[in-house]
């Protein structure tokens, strides 16, 4: 259980992260730029959103096999538009405010108005986007693995312990239920937090 928790939850938090920080540079880029940048990333991404994610990384996983590294990409690369698409309308409505405005009349760059006007104002809504991105990641790895398409033997996810005692369910069910009570209770906790975070901030503010 214990290393099944080290691949479940490394590969998840490493594939959300990796997904969060692409999707909102990308988002960055597209609101500061021009229209056709706009476009191109966004019409990009939209077509990556209309393939089912478990497909896409049925497809990933035939083409290129199963490794650690290849499971982390194909989970950031299903991720990244929906970070994406959050990030930019988030950064497009701070971008048309007055203190953006003023920071272009100083004469400002690109890079300035990224860094230090959009993204500190960006930064809180995602991070509850990205508590929430890792609870899918983590069910998307888990739903491979037991399909036999995630992490290989000898080594071990949540998803295939459960996959690999399931034929012995009715001998021994605590090893399937305790890895799958474990996915529970990982993506309960998670949400938990995720709940918490708006409260937690204003009582910061305060």
């Amino acid at each position: 259980m214990l290393l099944g928790a080290r691949y479940t939850v490394c590969l998840a938090l490493v594939s959300t992260l990796c997904a969060s920080g692409i999707g909102i540079t990308l988002a960055l880029l597209a609101t500061v730029s021009g229209r056709w940048i706009d476009a191109c990333l966004s019409r990009g991404l939209d077509t990556l959103t209309a393939i089912p994610s478990k497909m896409f990384a049925l497809i990933m996983v035939a083409a290129f096999g199963s490794s650690v590294w290849m499971l982390t990409i194909t989970a950031a690369i299903i991720y990244v538009p929906g970070a994406y698409r959050i990030a930019r309308s988030l950064a497009v409505n701070i971008n048309a405010m007055d203190y953006v405005t003023v920071a272009r009349t100083r004469g400002e760059g690109t890079a300035y108005i990224m860094r230090q006007e959009i993204l500190p104002n960006i930064v809180g809504p995602m991070l509850a986007d990205l508590g929430l991105r890792f609870v899918y990641v983590v069910l998307l790895l888990a739903s491979l693995s037991f399909l036999g398409l995630g992490i290989q033997p000898p080594e071990a996810d949540w998803g295939s312990l459960v996959r690999e005692n399931i034929g012995a369910l009715s001998e021994g069910s605590m090893a399937v239920v305790a890895p799958a009570l474990a996915i529970a209770s990982l993506t309960m906790a998670v949400n938990l937090v995720i709940d918490n975070l708006p409260g937690r901030s204003a009582r910061g503010r305060k």
